[in-house]
């Protein structure tokens, strides 16, 4: 039965976030948390959570819900201000920006003094996006790895089986298969975003990384990553299988997919909510294994503590991060179909449809296909700009591969500098 929004929490949601960040501190005994926020969904989701941390700690709940778009900056103001809320949600890409600055509280403590908190219950892949320099700085909310959505409905109108459920399909099967489907301008075999968090999925599949072992240097044009942008761009350019460019900025994935006539697509169990849109039957499957296997990108997020936060705010800032971490808060995230919940035991609750969406667990218990934990830097949104200034230019035949790489390693190397430099910085600071 969906949640029904009180008119208390409309209120809140409506107006509080805003009085919070004019405010010069939080107000006391109250469990404030902040979160991104971009339709009316998702607002409802929140307005589920807020009500349950108020049954389950017995007190007031002030969710500051902010877009997506504008949550980093706004929490930035926020962080440097002294306004965070007690508990704030952080986008795993981002923890080691904020961990190096020394903008959050390492949680090792609290975690080893509560003796009811099982960290065994979260998937190892969130654990290690959780952590920065060995100590965990949040605590796992949804975790994921990239798969690949299949319109059920157009492979059965062309005669072809769908792909195995558990088996990932080959670099060499994927392709063939995405050719066959493929008639522009009316059916197209693939889409995905031409961007770096699309790109690395395969990257990691070829056995490369954006950045060497220690991230001191790009390993960009190294023969594995190569090798990996050499095959996806050319499903763009040589094999002219998915729908044309428009516009490098606006190009949407699922809105191509969504259309019907586009036969697989690249993206995460986050857009199962919008798939369910489809007018046609899908699925997913796991990701077309390369050289290294299926080990696509696995991103997650969670929810930290910033560094301010201390005394009676701490305690009910702990409380407040494992009553929205915990089981039952992750079931209403699920149902809900927003993602995949970050520990095992909530696992169940993401139902179908899809139909096989239960690989998503099965893929991070480790028992099919595997993924990649996403490998970032102190500053990976320098990083993933430049990326994605020049490589979408390859996906227009404006340049190859190999030209966009070695503009960008330069650069890239440049950055890498900047990352240790933080990262030394972060280590005096910690003494």
């Amino acid at each position: 039965m969906p949640h029904r929004m009180s008119r208390r929490t409309a209120l809140r949601l409506a107006g509080l976030a805003g009085l919070l960040a004019g405010c010069s501190s939080r107000p006391q005994g109250v469990a404030t948390w902040s979160m991104w926020s971009s339709s009316p969904a998702e607002a409802e989701v929140w307005a589920a959570f807020s009500d349950h941390v108020e049954q389950r700690m017995g007190v007031e709940s002030i969710p500051n819900l902010t877009s997506s778009s504008g949550y980093p900056t706004k929490l930035d103001l926020q962080l440097v201000s002294g306004t965070a809320s007690i508990v704030t949600a952080i986008n795993g890409q981002l923890l080691p920006t904020y961990a190096a600055r020394g903008a959050l509280r390492p949680l090792d403590d609290l975690i080893a003094a509560d003796p009811d908190f099982d960290v065994d219950d979260f998937y190892p892949t969130i654990r290690a996006i959780s952590s920065f320099a060995g100590r965990p700085y949040m605590i796992g909310f949804d975790v994921a790895p990239n798969v690949l959505y299949v319109n059920k409905t157009l492979l059965a109108e062309r005669g072809v089986d769908p792909p195995s459920t558990t088996e990932p399909m080959t670099w060499a099967q994927f392709r063939e298969l995405a050719i066959e489907l493929s008639a522009p301008p009316d059916r197209f075999g693939f889409t995905c975003a031409p961007a770096i968090d699309d790109l690395v999925s395969w990257i990691y599949c070829a056995g490369g990384n954006v950045m060497n072992a220690d991230a001191t240097a790009s390993a960009l044009a190294a023969p594995e990553a190569m090798e990996a942008l050499d095959f996806v761009i050319g499903l763009f350019v040589r094999d002219e299988v998915t729908p044309p460019i428009a516009n490098l900025v606006t190009e949407n994935a699922l809105s191509n997919f969504l259309e019907g006539n586009v036969a697989f697509m690249q993206n995460g169990p986050w857009q199962v909510v919008n798939a369910r849109k489809a007018k046609f039957e899908w699925d997913v499957v796991p990701f077309p294994a390369g050289p290294a296997g299926s080990t696509p990108r696995v991103s997650g997020s969670g929810f930290a503590i910033p560094a301010a936060v201390e005394g009676a705010e701490l305690e009910l800032a702990w409380n407040l991060v494992k009553t929205l971490t915990g089981t039952d808060a992750l079931n209403i995230y699920a149902k809900a179909g927003r993602n995949n919940p970050a520990r095992y035991s909530a696992g169940s609750a993401f139902r179908p449809p899809p139909a096989n969406v239960g690989i998503v667990q099965r893929i991070l218990a480790g028992e099919i296909a595997g993924g990649h934990p996403f490998d970032v830097t102190t500053n990976w949104n320098q990083v993933k700009q430049m990326l994605n200034q020049d490589l979408p230019r390859s996906f227009l035949g404006q340049i190859t591969p190999a030209e966009a790489v070695a503009g960008l390693t330069p650069r890239l190397d440049v950055l890498m500098t900047q990352h240790q430099d933080n990262v030394r910085l972060a280590a005096q600071r910690r003494g």
